[in-house]
C-alpha cells in the first residue's frame, strides 16, 4: 500500500535552497534542528537502492544511495551514525524507508533488496520497515523493456515526509564526487551537522585506466559498458559519465591538482540558502 501511495504521486522538483544532494556511494544525517539543511535528496538509481534511516524521537535522519558495493558495512555505519544523534534507549523508534530498482534483467536490483534486507535484520537494534518500494515494487513495463517507476526520493528532515524528486542543481562538486566513485570509493560521509558543513575529500586515485580510449567511445558505448541497467538510464546518464572522465583525465593525480594540503573543500549555506566554499585558512 504503501509502495502504491508513493508511485502515484509525481517527482516533484526540488530547488537547492535548504537541499543537501547525496550522491552514490555517498550518505548524509542532520536532525529537525539543522538551521541549513532541511531537505536530503538522491536520484538517478537504476538498480542502485535510496535508504532513509530515521529515529522517530530524536527525527535524526539519515539518506544514503547504495548500489551493492559493500552492502552489510555500509548498513552498520548508517545505523551507527544515527543512533549517535539519538538516544535509542528512551522515545522513539528506528525506521527504514527502501526506495528503488526494478526488475532488471541481471536481477542486480533484486540482488541488492536482499542484502539490505539481510543487513537490517543482522542489526542488533530493532527496525521497523515502513517504506518498502524496491524491485519488482518499483517496476513498469513499455514494449518488453523494464524500468524504475521512481528514480529519486527527497526527505524532509522536520516534518519526515518522503517523497518521488528530481534534482536540476547536484552540486557542488558534482564530477569531483563522481570521479570519487568511478575509481572505487567506500561509502563516505559527506555532512557534519554540528557544524552544518559539507565536506569534500581529501579523495586520492590513480590515472584511470584507458580513460582516452573511453572518451573517444560513442554514446551507445559507453552506456552498454559503463552502466549496470543501460536500457534504463536516465537521459544525461551519457554525458554526465563523459563529464567525469574528462574530469578524471583532468586530475590524474588529485594529491596535486585537487588537494595539495591533503585538507577537505569545505562548503557552507549562505543567506540565500545556497552551498558556498569556505576558505580552508578561516576554519
Amino acid at each position: 500500500e504503501k509502495a502504491k501511495q508513493l508511485r502515484s504521486q509525481p517527482p516533484q522538483i526540488v530547488e537547492p535552497k535548504g537541499l543537501l544532494y547525496v550522491q552514490q556511494r555517498e550518505f548524509a544525517v542532520t536532525t529537525p534542528k539543522d538551521g541549513s539543511v532541511s531537505i536530503l535528496g538522491s536520484d538517478d538509481a537504476t538498480t542502485c537502492h535510496i535508504v532513509v534511516l530515521r529515529h522517530t524521537g530524536s527525527g535524526a535522519t539519515c539518506l544514503t544511495h547504495c548500489d551493492g558495493s559493500d552492502t552489510e558495512a555500509e548498513v552498520s555505519l548508517i545505523m551507527s551514525s544515527v543512533k549517535s544523534f539519538s538516544d535509542t534507549t528512551g522515545y522513539g523508534r528506528l525506521e527504514v524507508h527502501l526506495v528503488g530498482g526494478f526488475n532488471d534483467d541481471r536481477q542486480l536490483s533484486q540482488k541488492l533488496t536482499n542484502q539490505l534486507l539481510r543487513a537490517f535484520d543482522l542489526q542488533p537494534d530493532d527496525v521497523h520497515l515502513v517504506t518498502f518500494c524496491v524491485t519488482e515494487l518499483n517496476d513498469r513495463e513499455e514494449k518488453d523493456i523494464h524500468f524504475p517507476i521512481i528514480y529519486g526520493i527527497a526527505v524532509n528532515v522536520k516534518t519526515a515526509e518522503i517523497f518521488p524528486a528530481t534534482f536540476p542543481e547536484k552540486g557542488p562538486d558534482e564530477d569531483l564526487r563522481s570521479a570519487h566513485v568511478l575509481t572505487g570509493a567506500t561509502l563516505t560521509n559527506i555532512y557534519d551537522p554540528k557544524l552544518e558543513q559539507l565536506h569534500i575529500g581529501p579523495y586520492f586515485w590513480r590515472p584511470f585506466p584507458h580513460v582516452d580510449f573511453w572518451l573517444e567511445q560513442d554514446d551507445k558505448q559507453i552506456l552498454q559498458n559503463l552502466s549496470t541497467s543501460p536500457l534504463a538510464e536516465p537521459p544525461h546518464f551519457v554525458s554526465h559519465i563523459r563529464s567525469t572522465l574528462t574530469f578524471l583525465k583532468e586530475h590524474p593525480f588529485p594529491s596535486h591538482s585537487l588537494f595539495p594540503d591533503r585538507k577537505p573543500r569545505i562548503y557552507k549555506k549562505n543567506e540565500e540558502g545556497l552551498w558556498e566554499q569556505v576558505c580552508s585558512d578561516k576554519i
